[in-house]
């Protein structure tokens, strides 16, 4: 399996430091929305408090690219659904230690409830395809490298 990408260190840093995380779920032009987060084991991870039909988490379910905003940036991710009982669980601790405060407790408790814990979602970066995987590289005069059509060459008369 190949290893999995990951956030750089300031990106990592500003999600730990932050409160809120905007979140676009899905890739048809929804809304960004205010999302609590945490970093756990360098990992950036989210859960759906409230499980509406119409959720964040469930069109990550049916479409996992999706995109969030830190700080000024927008940075394109991918929904991965946690199954790791041992990732749950710290989850569940991160959000009760970032969201201590007396009005967010209560709230941090019912997201390490079972039904929300069930939506733990890791968000991984998606890096910009490059040009050699979008087919020939420009040349300098602007037009793209012509394409053969066939492995064989053929003889013009």
């Amino acid at each position: 399996m190949p290893a999995r990408s990951a956030f750089s260190a300031s990106v990592l840093a500003a999600l730990d430091k932050g409160k809120i995380l905007g979140l676009r779920a899905g890739d048809d032009g929804h809304r960004f929305i205010g999302l609590w987060v945490v970093v756990v084991e360098g990992r950036v991870f989210v859960r759906s408090w409230s499980l509406k039909q119409r959720s964040w988490w469930r069109t990550f379910l049916h479409t996992p690219d999706g995109a969030i905003q830190v700080g000024k940036r927008t940075l394109r991710v991918r929904a991965l659904q946690t199954r790791s009982e041992r990732l749950r669980r710290a989850v569940s601790r991160a959000y009760r230690e970032k969201y201590a405060t007396p009005g967010a407790v209560q709230y941090a408790r019912d997201l390490g409830r079972p039904r929300s814990a069930a939506t733990t979602t890791e968000l991984v970066p998606v890096k910009p395809p490059s040009e050699k995987a979008l087919g020939a590289k420009p040349r300098s005069g602007g037009k793209p490298a012509r394409r053969p059509t066939s492995g064989r060459r053929t003889r013009s008369s």
